[in-house]
């Protein structure tokens, strides 16, 4: 069972995360894109996934945020998805370095394919 992050401020977001990837995987929640970096660094998830919109940062910023104290070596790497309003959302994202994103809205089915997907990278890379 692998520890996943989600940082959103929508309740149907956890919902359909919890309905593609619940029981499988742990889910731990913040609501708060400034939460995201202490909750790596307390959690240290297998998986960080980033709402694009977030309050007043978003995923975006707070992907930048993890991958800059990455760099500082505060941090160990993280796989980091982005999910996407859109997919004019995509060169926004791209910009913040993530590991990959969805487009919402979300499939269960989709949503734990690319989840599967991404640990499964991350195990053989360990």
């Amino acid at each position: 069972m692998a520890d996943i992050l989600l940082a959103t401020d929508a309740d149907w977001l956890v919902d359909d995360i919890e309905a593609a990837v619940g029981g499988t995987h742990l889910i731990h929640r913040v609501s708060h894109g400034a939460d995201v970096v202490p909750a790596i660094a307390a959690i240290k998830p297998d998986l960080v996934l980033l709402d694009f919109q977030i309050g007043n940062m978003g995923g975006v910023a707070a992907c930048l945020a993890v991958r800059q104290e990455e760099e500082a070596g505060r941090l160990d790497p993280s796989v980091i998805y982005l999910l996407l309003d859109r997919e004019a959302d995509v060169f926004l994202a791209s910009r913040a370095a993530p590991d990959g994103w969805l487009i919402k809205p979300l499939s269960a089915f989709s949503t734990l394919r690319t989840i599967n997907k991404a640990l499964a990278s991350l195990t053989e890379s360990r």
